[in-house]
């Protein structure tokens, strides 16, 4: 039997979101930023809603390196760039003149479907042409690291802390944005890597751009929906 308050709660949930839901709804990738630094009160407490993020094993494979250094955030940014600018003069073959490198993209693209996916491929050409920026002027940095000995899936565990600590950034009206590139510098470049002490077992996962957003950015937008399949009661059905 279900309890009268029980009820009315489910009645309450029928008709509104929870305030947990109104944050991931309306949460946005951020690339505009304000200049102010973010208190280091708030950035501990972000690190904090990561930590607490559920791991295989509660193995917790990650570290985290906060970078507040508008030096060594520059610095990172310019060899990102100087390696886009490589790979786009060796792969870029919509270039007039370059249609040559075809062959060589195509088989590229293949071997490395992932990063040379056409988002990230386009990307690389503009990030090359100074058009932009790696994490979009954000103050501070959170770099996420995988133990790579760790248990199950230590990519997917720290996926799950960094979602928590956007989630937890954006419900104190911080702005965030998932930054794959910067593996083209902490992952790739030894001179980071050893200013940065990344090093055995931990190895780049991703990084988060936090700082306060310009304007107004939230805001629910619409977003492709996937079909579900569902299995209840003997039976299947599909869901949009």
């Amino acid at each position: 039997m279900i309890e009268p308050m029980q009820t009315d709660n489910l009645e309450r949930l029928q008709r509104e979101f929870t305030e947990t839901e109104k944050v991931i709804f309306s949460r946005r990738s951020v690339r505009l930023y304000r200049k102010e630094q973010v208190p280091e009160f708030m950035i501990r407490r972000i690190l904090e809603a990561g930590r607490f993020a559920p791991s295989a094993g509660n193995a917790q494979p990650w570290k985290f390196i906060v970078l507040r250094d508008p030096e060594i955030i520059g610095g990172i940014t310019d060899t990102v760039v100087g390696t886009c600018r490589m790979f786009s003069n060796m792969l870029d073959y919509r270039r007039e003149g370059f249609s040559w490198l075809r062959p060589l993209a195509k088989l590229m693209i293949r071997l490395r479907h992932n990063e040379l996916h056409p988002m990230p491929f386009t990307a690389v050409s503009l990030m090359a042409e100074g058009k932009l920026t790696l994490w979009h002027g954000a103050p501070t940095v959170i770099v996420i690291l995988k133990d790579v000995r760790g248990v199950s899936s230590p990519d997917l565990d720290c996926g799950i802390a960094g979602q928590n600590m956007v989630i937890a950034a954006h419900s104190m009206g911080l702005g965030t944005c998932w930054v794959g590139f910067a593996k083209l510098a902490l992952d790739l470049n030894p001179t980071w890597k050893k200013k940065l002490g990344i090093s055995f077992p931990y190895k780049f996962a991703n990084s988060l751009a936090i700082g306060w957003p310009q304007g107004n950015p939230d805001g629910m937008v619409a977003r492709q929906t996937h079909a579900v399949e569902w299995f209840e009661d003997g039976g299947s059905k599909t869901i949009y």
